[in-house]
């Protein structure tokens, strides 16, 4: 008998997921060092998560997912961070499935869903260029159709583990001559498709996240199409429409700053009142992001939707994680130069790791620039 996950108490529900997890996320996997895994590398806890039928949390039961509420599922996101498990290529859940299960075709979404549900389709995103990040309105990638299918010219980069995908959902110009923002397709791409090439972007820890996509002269079906033509800025707004608040999420903050509290106890910091100081400051932020957090949370959970205002939560938990890491390194000292571990009594800190991660969340999902800027039109009425 399924049960009715949204009809239990949170806190039993919390429970229950909590002691799942513990259970069956391998314990080499929780609190990895590398932020971003590939299938590879987690796909024991993908097809655990998969045969649980707690893979796609949001997606509706009959594509097989949990079909979880807004309020169940923000239980979820902060228990999987809290517990360290890995994050696992989701971009197939996350990003592709809802997509295809509000705009797309009924073909598209018997051939596509299970795929993404049995790890056999692993996705990729690909919207950023090099001159359209932020400013994703201005993206040139080019789709012109041809018979019965189209044809894509164009660039992508920053795209995140386009490596270790084999499809690719692209936003392409397909009108130049409508305005900017209505002149947009998004397309199902095969990766493996002749004119596809990736390069691996080596990030500040030697690691390959990121990618560049280029297309030269890709066939695309016609019938890869998702939603109207030329309706695809429509779409992506709507894939991203929640991504802020998980983004503030105070998670990595805690994580960190409990690292923090570890390697100054070992190192004495405590007994310096300048240290205690500033680390009471980064506390005592913490506990006004988790505040600020659960505001957002709960509108989520009566079903409202979240104003412009919620950027505010991504530059919060973002700079904070920053803060906290920058301290870690002065608390080091010379020893902050390693990338290996520090070593303490009855442990390890991985500070130089978690200084180099910190610097990312702060551009991506929206530089933290753009937030501010979101703030001063929308929240501040400010001219541009």
């Amino acid at each position: 008998m399924s049960i009715d996950w949204n009809g239990l108490p949170d806190e039993e529900f919390r429970a229950v997921f909590r002691a799942w997890v513990l259970d069956n996320c391998p314990a080499e996997l929780r609190y990895l060092r590398k932020q971003r895994p590939v299938y590879e590398e987690v796909e024991q806890w993908y097809q655990a998560l998969a045969e649980k039928g707690w893979l796609a949390p949001v997606w509706p039961r009959e594509y097989g997912g949990m079909g979880l509420s807004p309020a169940k599922h923000m239980i979820y996101v902060e228990e999987w961070g809290r517990l360290g498990c890995p994050r696992i290529p989701d971009h197939g859940i996350s990003l592709t499935g809802p997509l295809l299960i509000h705009h797309g075709s009924e073909a598209q979404k018997t051939e596509f869903l299970p795929k993404i549900i049995s790890g056999e389709h692993i996705w990729c995103q690909g919207y950023s260029e090099p001159n359209a990040g932020s400013d994703l309105a201005s993206l040139r990638t080019s789709a012109v159709l041809d018979g019965d299918a189209f044809v894509v010219n164009g660039q992508k980069i920053w795209t995140t583990l386009a490596h270790c995908a084999n499809w690719i959902f692209v936003l392409v110009r397909t009108d130049r001559e409508a305005k900017p923002q209505r002149g947009i397709s998004v397309l199902l791409v095969d990766m493996t498709s002749p004119g596809v090439e990736v390069r691996t972007i080596e990030n500040l820890r030697g690691e390959a996240d990121f990618c560049e996509v280029f297309f030269d002269n890709v066939r695309v079906p016609a019938h890869n199409l998702v939603g109207a033509l030329n309706d695809g800025w429509t779409l992506a707004k709507s894939v991203l429409g929640h991504e802020r608040i998980f983004l503030g999420s105070p998670t990595r903050a805690e994580y960190a700053l409990d690292r923090l509290g570890k390697l100054a106890s070992d190192r004495g910091a405590f007994e310096d009142a300048a240290f205690v100081s500033r680390y009471a400051r980064l506390r005592l932020d913490l506990y006004d992001l988790g505040s600020s957090y659960e505001r957002y949370a709960k509108v989520l959970r009566s079903g409202g939707e979240l104003g412009a205002d919620v950027s505010v939560l991504k530059i919060f938990a973002t700079e904070l994680y920053q803060r906290i890491t920058e301290e870690m390194l002065t608390l080091a000292q010379e020893e902050a130069r390693f990338n290996d571990d520090l070593l303490i009594e009855g442990g390890q800190i991985d500070a130089m790791n978690l200084f180099l991660d910190a610097r990312a969340p702060a551009i991506f999902g929206g530089s933290n620039e753009i937030q501010r800027n979101i703030l001063a039109k929308a929240v501040l009425g400010l001219p541009s």
